[in-house]
C-alpha cells in the first residue's frame, strides 16, 4: 500500500547504536501525541488480550551528517512541516523539563541537531530529507 503521507526520522550518522533507538523512540512520541489520525486501532490476540495501537503506516529512518540534519531543519520550517527534534544537549539531561528547557537556550540555527522526525506529503517530506539516506 502506497501512503500520500510519510513518517520519517532522521539520524546523524556518528550516533552510538543506545543513542539511535534512544533518538528515535523520542522523536516518533512526539508524533503520536500530536496527530491521533497517525496511529491506528488497538490490537487484539486470538485469546482477546489487548495490545496498545500502532502508527498505521511505516517509519522510515534516514542517517545524515550534521550538515544534512541543519539543511533538512531549514527547508522543513521553510515548508511548515511540523518536526520533533533531538539536540546533542539532551543527552546529559534527565527530565522532560530540563529536555525543553535545554532546547528553549539555544537558537534555532545553532542547535546541535542529532535527530528529528517529520510528517508530512510524500514529496515535501522527500524534498526535505534530500542528502539523507536510509538507515542501514
Amino acid at each position: 500500500m502506497r501512503f500520500d503521507t510519510k513518517i520519517a526520522v532522521l539520524l546523524r550518522d556518528e550516533l552510538a547504536t543506545w543513542q539511535r533507538l534512544n533518538v528515535t523512540t523520542f522523536l516518533v512520541s512526539g508524533l503520536a501525541a500530536t496527530d491521533p489520525e497517525l496511529v491506528g486501532e488497538p490490537y487484539a490476540d486470538a485469546d482477546g488480550t489487548a495490545y496498545l495501537p500502532m502508527f498505521r503506516q511505516p517509519v522510515l529512518v534516514f542517517a545524515g551528517s550534521k550538515e544534512v540534519l541543519t539543511s533538512a531543519h531549514a527547508r522543513a520550517l521553510a515548508r511548515n512541516v511540523p518536526l520533533a527534534v533531538f539536540t546533542s544537549d539532551l543527552f546529559a539531561t534527565g527530565n522532560d523539563t530540563d529536555n525543553r528547557a535545554a532546547v528553549r537556550a539555544v537558537p534555532r540555527d545553532q542547535l546541535d541537531l542529532v535527530g528529528m522526525a517529520l510528517h508530512g506529503p510524500r514529496n515535501a517530506v522527500d524534498k526535505i530529507l534530500k542528502g539523507a539516506r536510509l538507515h542501514g
